[in-house]
């Protein structure tokens, strides 16, 4: 995740919208400009209809997924985190002593009762049964909606900071994903869109209404299945897949192997050896570091925008002035390609000014 650079000066500019964090650290460790209080007591409506009430802030949380592990880390809250599930989706995190409720396809109710929480927080993929069994036991149990969006993503986060009591952690991981993503936008312009097959294996795919859709799209290029015709998480047939002749196939890489039928090879993609692993726990969870996904696609299906940047910053003269430390200190999970394109980005904004 960590690549080492030469930081020019310029960098310092565009600093804070090329400095995601690495695995297992918050968004919130940095200073914050966001200054937004959360309130308490607290009332919220959940996706199954249930109002939950808050008096103060929890000082216990248990997560019953993925996506909810990933996004209390980044609003800063994991502090207060004593259980989690345990699964390769949650491997990027230091679990601690945080007690193992489960893997996410199933919850130990037991260690979840035991545990005593404050507040509960199930993303939209926990079973109704779960949840009914935990509140039944006298827990406080929040079910997140369904997220068809990066909009959808933005108000979980949103909504996990006012459960937590991390209002202003929320609202600067919100604003760290809209910085990620004008870079992406920048870097797109007037590129040609590509067609993608995403295979998650067994002919399943994600269609419109999800947010899988709206990752790969915001990353520049077209999804056949979108394009087909294909509604939320679905199947699609083979030879769909190779009449749509998509040029590239994305897949997430929580497998051994490409996961596409045999026909699929005779696609252009596979034949060109377009064939790009995107890390699962990335794609596939509606928690913030879907930008990661997106950047890592932009950065292989659109290269040329990189290329551009490698050449401006080797054109740029050096600031001397600066210490060995600070020239080689490190941008932690974006990469070097990234850092190029924030760099190409200001340079871009700033010739846009004259």
């Amino acid at each position: 995740m960590r690549r080492h650079i030469t930081v020019l000066f310029v960098l310092l500019i565009v600093g804070s919208a090329v400095a995601p964090t690495a695995a297992g650290q918050s968004n919130a460790d940095a200073e914050s400009t966001v200054d937004v209080s959360c309130e308490f007591p607290l009332k919220l409506t959940d996706a199954t209809g249930t109002t939950i009430t808050l008096e103060e802030r929890p000082e216990s949380i248990v997560t019953l997924q993925a996506s909810d592990t990933q996004t209390v880390y980044e609003i800063g809250a994991e502090d207060r985190l004593v259980g989690m599930p345990y699964s390769y989706a949650t491997s990027d995190f230091d679990r601690g002593d945080r007690v193992n409720i489960g893997d996410g396809w199933t919850v130990k109710h037991e260690q979840v009762i035991d545990l005593d929480p404050d507040i509960v927080l199930a993303a939209n993929a926990t079973k109704d049964g779960d949840i009914e069994q935990l509140r039944n036991a006298g827990l406080t149990v929040y079910q997140f909606s369904d997220a068809e969006s990066l909009d959808d993503v933005r108000e979980n986060v949103r909504t996990a900071g006012k459960l937590t009591g991390e209002c202003d952690g929320a609202e600067e991981t919100i604003t760290w994903m809209d910085e990620q993503l004008e870079i992406v936008e920048r870097t797109l312009e007037g590129a040609d869109r590509p067609t993608a097959y995403y295979a998650m294996g067994d002919g399943n795919t994600a269609g419109s209404g999800t947010f899988i859709n709206e990752a790969l799209t915001t990353a520049g290029i077209t999804n056949i299945a979108a394009e087909a015709g294909i509604q939320s998480y679905g199947q699609i047939n083979p030879e769909t897949v190779v009449n749509e002749s998509p040029a590239w196939i994305v897949y997430p890489n929580d497998r051994e192997q490409v996961p596409i039928h045999e026909s699929v090879t005779a696609t252009p993609a596979y034949q060109n050896d377009n064939i790009l692993p995107v890390n699962a726990n990335y794609i596939s969870q509606p928690a913030p570091r879907v930008v990661y996904a997106i950047t890592d696609i932009v950065k292989t299906v659109h290269p040329e925008a990189y290329e551009e940047a490698s050449a401006e910053l080797d054109a740029a003269p050096e600031d001397d002035t600066m210490s060995d430390d600070q020239q080689n200190d490190s941008i932690p999970g974006f990469g070097v390609p990234a850092a190029l394109v924030a760099l190409l980005a200001a340079i871009g904004f700033v010739a846009r000014r004259r």
